[in-house]
């Protein structure tokens, strides 16, 4: 229940619902959706009651954060890319600029399923000044894809 908790008891605050729950994604910027004439649409019974739509990615997980990184190491996370429709998708990721130390290695091509992202970080301090022995990378990296361009957000702190 939203309003007992699970002793019976009345809640103290509200339940956070996943944005999965809500029907919205975080760090997403819808495109024009451009109608595909050759992609149909499905029309089964099971699918035609749901209210959300059937397309588009879902990040998992959501965002990165590589903790405290030691300079001139080389470090890599994976991210897996899922489609959440009944269609192949496409997509590109724009990689970031050279100085943030980014670089995202992933296999082109549609996805049916789900595809892993490999997030890769060169670890390395800009600016000549000292910064207290700790600067921080934040970054958000941008997956554009058909119906949506999704954002993925990668923080970081070098030593």
């Amino acid at each position: 229940s939203l309003f007992l908790n699970a002793a019976g008891q009345p809640r103290k605050e509200k339940v956070k619902l996943p944005s999965s729950l809500q029907g919205t994604k975080p760090n997403s910027i819808p495109n024009k959706k451009i109608e595909d004439p050759v992609a149909g649409k499905v029309n089964t019974s099971s699918l035609a009651t749901r209210r959300q739509n059937l397309s588009g990615f879902h990040l998992i997980p959501p965002k990165v954060t590589l903790g405290v990184l030691k300079e001139g190491c080389s470090y890599a996370a994976t991210v897996i890319l899922k489609n959440v429709g009944v269609n192949f998708l496409r997509f590109r990721v724009k990689q970031p600029p050279p100085h943030t130390g980014l670089r995202v290695m992933y296999t082109p091509g549609p996805v049916g399923l789900q595809v892993e992202l490999e997030i890769e970080i060169f670890a390395m301090v800009i600016g000549g000044e000292d910064t207290g022995g700790l600067e921080e990378v934040s970054h958000d990296i941008e997956i554009l894809t058909e119906t949506e361009t999704l954002l993925l957000p990668v923080r970081a702190n070098i030593l």
